[in-house]
């Protein structure tokens, strides 16, 4: 056959870093077929649909050069292809060009990177195989040719591979035939490679986030939002998931740019309409109007399966003229939508939303570096320079891009100069994109948002919110708009956040009008610009009476605050002021104590200047005078049009007597610890507007409320010396009041019908909460560490939320049966009868009991199940009745349950407990009587006697009890019918079962280890839906054989040391059996019939010492996947047949002290992962242990015996750990070098020599042990071990020196060198290098500091300086015994924690404890 490269335009398949894909290809396809058969038929169609699937494929003989052989160009191009595809047809063999193709294909499709699929096109893969029919008789003029037996060969190994034939494909219906070819094809080039730029890094994780939501298996249709700010990616990644899909849909089509082109013109919409069409429908179309277009999308485009991505979607009218409905297309469609604005997908019905996540720390280091040095890490020199540049970044691909491109191939200067031209000049390219979603806004929200990147970022967003509409706008739907916008975000503790350059963005609006005159900003936030306008004289001929500054935030230094604060006055629209003032306590500078007063002063004249101010916060020094000067004197001055005024550290006793405060809605007095009163003598107003007030932290002693009539908020937390408030009957609008920290003593609730949240916390003095009327929408009341002795919850019917810890003197809980019925949370920690009371309540979909129970009546509210967990220790006595006979406990209790809560158990819990003094019939009365209890956990070792009649809990599905003292389980127990988990562990003197036992018919576990329990009940076998049952440590001497009757058990655990003699010889009725543990040093057998657990997933045997062998088919349990003999002393060999166990995955024969030897075809047991035979007599290994392709960890500790490794052990490609320890081992085999995944390598043999020379091929190594050893040297390769972290030589007596390049491994942590013969001069210079001094106090010879790289060129002068490592002795982890009990803080990087250095160094460690190094520089060893 002749063949060419007439081929369709190449899909280029890039990969990158994080792609598996090993070769990039020429082609994606080769055919190879009979021209004279298929060239016009097939192949031309096939040929066609790869084409049109973007499948760059090779094909004819048109382009091949004249005078050149045919076979060179050919022979290139299969090598340069990925897929070979053979059509095989009547007169195929005929040609001795398509037989010499076919050997070279077949050459080639025995190597990883290629595949060859075969179709029969008009013949049978019998005839190819066989040269026989049409085949043979083509082939038969060749019979006499020098190549005819290779020819054979080749055509009898391409019939053997798996392909097509068409007669028996879809009835022989060639297109379908075609399509379901391509198809496949082309899923195979997907799984290959995802076609990614190498420029484009951390994108396989995204791109498959988002094919995962796409679900393209499915067949309905499906649409998918991508949404995030600007220059993030969002592009980027749907063009990838587009590349990545596109060959699975009928017609693509990716529309760039929607909100530009659309808002271009008034035919934008009509445009991109065209668009779409012209390219589903590959035609030429046009539309006449927008509603025209919709029309014709849905008529032609609804019987194609379309993949359209509609990129920068800005508008709901977009989305409708461009992907109206479902209905406009065919199921498996998949739309992909990308915007910056969240409420378009939403207002769409968009299915799934994605975030699109921004680069993390590496990912962004990675991205830049490709664009700034074309690899994948900084040059050297320019790691810090780069680290800058990312950091300024944030994450942001664009930014890295642009920064990438500017600074590729300037000098060190050049990038310093560029950086710091970034802190004063923002990037252009990344503004103008990010604009884009500010420009889009309403005006409220556009002042909004520069509120909040330039004043308000991190507050929380209650608190912003507050402060917003106090200024008069929309906050809530105002935050929200910029949420979905990406513009903010709200972090996990509530506080408003936004991206660094959208910060910068909208910072950059505020200056851009005026740059060189802050002055005429509308807020100001930069100190130097702060400075420069307040402090120069031309302030009272600029800002005389000037309005262009709105908002103003200052930090203020001491040292010219007095200047700075007479301009502010002058600012006559000043809706948002915060400075703030050095904390300093003026006690230990008095000059600074009375600058604070001159301070002070001016900023109060200088505030009464600014007649328009909507919005103010100040923050004045932390100031505690004791000098006795005056603040209160002044004439002090806040404008009248104040909104909201926010103060820290108010210095003055009261607010000024000037200051109207009309308009105020929010006050904000917090840590004004002078302040005693609102308003001074003579000055009292009403604040009528005032909603907010904060007080916290003052000195003030009474409150009035009728200062206040209209409060919403009032916190006067902290305020010490607060004994009264003077409240009204009413206070209608009252929602939010926090007294906590007080002297208040009593409090009356009064009319306060919307208060939701009371909290009187650490108010020790605090007696009694008057309720006089129902408080409906009280939620939460926090009453913790107060003195009250009586609580009356009657009234606050739909409480919440109760914190009552450590209300030691509350002796009466007044709570009538339902009116706890909304609590959530109670938390009563450190109350008298419990150590702790905590409950809560969660919402779960409603359980119809009379479904799920209907053969018994239950009476139990739908929907509502309860757990509860009681935990008692006994007491000496009890505080309040210390004369008491009763016993004494104090339970930790925990009960929780489900809404809605009406039953009544919460009240009954309460009612119980409120002493110590336990009356044990009370106390079962009322565990028995809470209704829908479905888990009871009873604990406590002290308690004499479980409840009598728990069979009264008639939802009760899972019980627990331990106690140390109970012989017997009550009867009543038997009647719980539907209990299924039963847990009687730890219960040490419980001797027996209630002989009913068996009448608990919904059982599934029963746990009875560590138990007295000597016999089983009868009528145990009537459990007939037993999964599980543990009778570990029990006393019994032997199973019943009744127990074999248990048909649904999956997992027995039986056995105790030195009692029971054997298992029942039925054991293999037992047909559902997945785990079997057996543990006795009695048990000489396992019984035969154990081979007929065919489910049997886990076997272990553990300390059966006399065991002395398996049954002998024990290969016949096809369904092991654990098999472990621990401590089967007398255990000599193993049976053959365990080889047969295909689906092993752990082998443990730990301890088994006389086995000798495996079974010869271990290595049959493809599935097994893990190997364990340490402390056996194994002399050597079978060579087929290396055909365990799937083994990870191979542990061979203490086998003494063991001569050698295997030398092909090279072949376990898989194994992540290698531990061995052995007396006669005295090299490791070279293969070993070959484990490139191998990650743990312990090798404690005491004859071992030396290392292989290769040992730093162990490219994932991390860990390296060789204690104990005969090593005289390290290879140097062991400096290429650049993820190890821990090399352990401890006790290697005739080991010298380290490799020279030690201190080049960067990850090394842990590096111990204790009993070994290296001296000082045998150090690398790179491990460590330090002072005389230093080393002689640590018991090391004086050595000389010398300069290198890792002490940046200087030299160590002090005990305190080595390079950039401070040492130091930590003793708080060290317990007296001199053991660490924890580890350090912070572990060092390496090139690390020299463990250290140890005695062959001369080392001394400290007494009683270790010592620690760490590094504070960037650079390291």
């Amino acid at each position: 056959m002749a063949s060419s490269s007439n081929s369709s335009a190449p899909k280029i398949m890039a990969s990158t870093s994080t792609t598996s894909i090993q070769k990039r290809f020429k082609y994606d396809v080769f055919l190879s077929f009979r021209g004279e058969d298929t060239r016009k038929n097939i192949v031309d169609h096939l040929y066609h649909a790869l084409k049109d699937k973007g499948i760059y494929t090779y094909k004819d003989d048109e382009k091949i050069q004249k005078g050149k052989r045919i076979s060179d160009d050919l022979f290139k191009s299969i090598e340069d292809s990925k897929f070979y595809i053979i059509v095989f047809s009547k007169n195929y063999a005929s040609s001795s060009w398509c037989l010499e193709e076919l050997v070279k294909i077949m050459e080639c499709q025995k190597m990883d990177e290629h595949t060859a699929y075969p179709i029969f096109y008009d013949v049978e893969p019998t005839e190819v195989r066989k040269q026989s029919g049409a085949v043979g008789q083509a082939f038969a003029k060749h019979e006499k040719e020098d190549a005819a037996g290779k020819w054979r060969e080749a055509l009898k190994e391409a019939a053997d591979l798996a392909g097509w034939e068409l007669k028996n494909t879809f009835d022989g219906h060639e297109g379908k035939f075609i399509k379901k070819i391509v198809g496949e094809i082309s899923l195979e080039l997907r799984s290959i490679s995802f076609g990614f730029d190498e420029k484009l890094v951390g994108m396989e994780t995204r791109v498959k986030d988002v094919v995962s939501s796409l679900e393209v298996g499915s067949d309905e249709f499906r649409m998918i939002g991508i949404k995030g700010m600007g220059g993030a990616g969002k592009t980027t990644t749907a063009r990838a998931v587009f590349d990545n899909l596109s060959n699975d849909f009928e017609a693509i089509s990716f529309v760039e740019n929607v909100r530009e082109v659309s808002k271009a013109s008034i035919f934008g919409l009509k445009n991109l309409q065209e668009q779409v069409l012209s390219k589903v429908l590959k035609e030429r179309v046009t539309v006449d109007s927008v509603t025209d277009g919709k029309n014709m999308m849905k008529e032609r485009m609804r019987c194609i399966k379309v993949l359209l991505v509609l990129d920068d979607v800005d508008d709901i009218e977009q989305l409708e003229a461009l992907a109206g409905g479902p209905n406009w297309f065919k199921s498996g469609s998949r739309i992909i939508v990308t915007t910056r604005n969240e409420q378009v997908l939403v207002a769409h019905r968009v299915n799934v939303i994605r975030d699109i996540a921004l680069l993390s720390e590496q990912e962004a280091i990675s991205l830049f570096s490709r664009y700034a040095f074309g690899r994948e890490n900084p040059l050297q020199g320019y790691k810090e320079l780069s680290g800058k540049v990312v950091r300024y970044a944030a994450g942001l691909p664009l930014t890295l891009k642009v920064l990438g491109s500017n600074l590729c191939g300037k000098d060190k200067h050049e990038w310093v100069d560029a950086i710091d031209r970034l802190e004063k000049i923002p990037l252009e390219e990344t503004l103008k994109q990010l604009e884009l979603s500010y420009i889009s806004l309403e005006d409220e929200y556009k002042e909004i948002f520069l509120d909040v990147a330039c004043i308000l970022k991190r507050k929380h967003k209650a608190a912003a919110i507050t402060i917003l509409e106090s200024c008069g706008f929309h906050a809530i739907i105002g935050l929200k708009v910029l949420e979905q916008r990406s513009l903010i975000n709200v972090d996990g503790f509530g506080r408003l956040g936004m991206h660094d350059h959208i910060e910068e963005m909208g910072k950059n609006i505020v200056r851009r009008e005026h740059p060189d005159e802050p002055k005429e900003h509308s807020r100001l936030w930069k100190y130097e610009e702060i400075v420069d306008i307040l402090a120069n004289d031309k302030v009272k001929i600029s800002l005389l009476g000037t309005e262009a500054t709105s908002c103003l935030k200052l930090y203020m230094l001491r040292g010219n605050s007095r200047i700075l604060l007479k301009g502010l006055g002058k600012m006559k629209k000043l809706r948002y002021l915060e400075v703030f003032f050095a904390n300093k306590n003026s006690e230990s500078d008095p000059k600074f104590d009375d600058k604070c007063n001159i301070i002070a002063r001016i900023v109060m004249k200088g505030l009464g200047k600014m007649k328009k101010l909507p919005y103010l916060e100040v923050f004045f020094a932390n100031y505690y005078s004791e000098s006795g000067l005056k603040f209160d004197d002044i004439s002090q001055c806040f404008t009248n049009s104040l909104k909201y005024l926010k103060c820290r550290n108010y210095p003055f006793l009261y607010l000024p007597k000037t200051f109207q405060a009309n308009n105020l809605v929010g006050l904000d007095m917090e840590d004004s610890r002078r302040m005693v009163q609102l308003w001074g003598e003579g000055g009292r107003k009403v604040l009528k507007k005032l909603k907010f007030l904060s007080l916290s932290g003052s000195e003030l002693t009474t409150f009035d409320f009728g200062l206040t009539p209209n409060i919403e908020t009032l916190s006067l937390k902290d305020s010490f010396d607060l004994e009264e408030l003077c409240m009204p009957f009413s206070c209608q609008k009252l929602k939010y009041l926090n007294i906590s920290h007080t002297k208040l003593r009593t409090f009356d609730l009064g009319l306060t019908p919307n208060l939701e949240t009371l909290s009187l916390d650490r108010c020790a003095q605090f007696e009694e909460l008057h309720v006089p009327v129902a408080c409906p929408n009280l939620k939460i009341l926090k009453l913790r560490k107060s003195s009250l002795r009586s609580l009356d919850l009657e009234l606050i019917p739909n409480l919440k939320k109760l914190d009552l810890r450590y209300c030691d003197k509350l002796v009466e809980i007044k709570a009538p049966v339902g009116c706890l019925r909304k609590l959530v949370n109670l938390d009563l920690h450190g109350y008298l009868g419990f150590r702790s009371f905590t409950f809560y309540s969660r919402c779960e979909p409603k359980v119809n009991y009379s479904l799920l129970y209907p053969k018994k009546k239950v009476n139990c509210s739908s929907g509502t199940l309860g757990t509860l967990y009681l935990d008692g220790d006994s007491l000496d006595s009890c505080p309040l009745h210390p004369n008491s006979n009763l016993p004494k406990f104090k339970f930790i209790c925990r009960y929780q349950e489900y809404l809605p809560s009406s039953v009544g158990n919460i009240e009954k819990l309460l009612s119980f407990g409120l002493c110590a003094c336990t009356d044990f019939e009370r106390f079962s009365d009322m565990i028995c009587s809470l209704q829908c209890l479905q888990k009871l956990t009873l604990s406590g070792k002290n308690i004499p006697e479980f409840p009598k009649d728990l069979g009264q809990l008639q939802c009760l599905e899972e019980l627990s009890l331990d106690s140390k003292k109970i012989k017997h389980l009550p009867d009543s127990i038997c009647m719980l019918i539907h209990l299924k988990y039963l847990r009687l562990d730890w219960c040490t003197l419980l001797e027996k079962l209630p002989e009913d036992i068996g009448q608990l018919e919904s059982l599934e576990s029963l746990d009875l280890s560590f138990t007295m329990i000597k016999h089983l009940p009868d009528s145990i076998c009537m459990l007939k839906r037993l999964k599980s049952l543990n009778l570990y440590q029990c006393s019994l001497e032997k199973l019943p054989d009744s127990i074999c009757m248990l048909k649904c058990l999956k997992s027995l655990k039986v056995g105790n040391y030195d009692l029971l003699g054997k298992l029942p010889e039925d054991l293999g009725q037992l047909e559902c059996l997945e785990e079997l543990d057996v543990s006795s040093d009695k048990i000489e057998f396992l019984p035969d019939s154990i081979c007929m657990l065919q489910r049997l997933k886990s076997l272990q045997v553990a300390w059966c010492c006399r065991l002395g062998k398996l049954p002998e088919d024990i290969g016949q349990i096809e369904s092991l996947e654990r098999l472990h003999l621990y401590k089967c002393s007398l255990l000599e060999k193993l049976p053959d047949s365990i080889c047969m166990l295909k689906r092993l995955k752990s082998l443990d024969l730990d301890g088994c002290a006389l086995l000798e030897k495996l079974p010869e075809d271990i290595g049959q047991l493809e599935c097994l992962e893990e190997l364990c035979l340490s402390s056996t007599k194994i002399k050597h290994l079978p060579d087929s242990i290396c055909m365990l392709k799937h083994l990870k960890g191979l542990i061979l500790f203490d086998c003494d015996l063991l001569e050698k490794l295997p030398e092909d052990l090279g072949l376990l490609e898989y194994i992540e750990r290698l531990h061995v320890s052995s007396k006669k081992i005295e090299f490791l085999p070279d293969s070993i070098c070959m484990l490139k995944f191998l990650k743990s390598l312990s090798v404690h043999c005491s004859c071992l020599g030396k290392l292989p020379e290769d040992i730093g091929q162990l490219e994932s190594l991390e860990r390296l042990d060789l204690s104990a050893t005969s090593i005289k040297h390290l290879p140097d390769s062991i400096c290429m071990l650049k993820h190890l972290n821990h090399l352990n030589l401890l006790d290697c007596v005739l080991l010298e020196k380290l490799p020279e390049d030690l201190g080049k491994l960067e990850c090394l942590k842990r590096l111990i060198i204790k009993n070994t013969g290296i001296i000082r001069d045998h150090l690398p210079p790179r491990l460590i290098s330090a002072s005389s001094e230093l080393l002689q106090s640590y018991g090391l010879p004086s050595v000389e500091a010398k300069e290198d790289k890792f002490l940046g060129h200087r030299r160590a002068s002090s005990t305190n300086d080595i390079g950039t490592w401070n040492i130091t002795v930590d003793n708080d982890n060290v317990s007296p015994d001199g053991k660490i009990e924890k580890p350090p803080r912070k572990m060092p990087s390496f090139s690390g924690l020299l463990n250290t250095l140890g005695s062959a160094s001369k080392l001394k460690w400290p007494k009683n404890g270790y010592t620690k190094l760490s590094q504070e520089a960037d650079d390291g060893l």
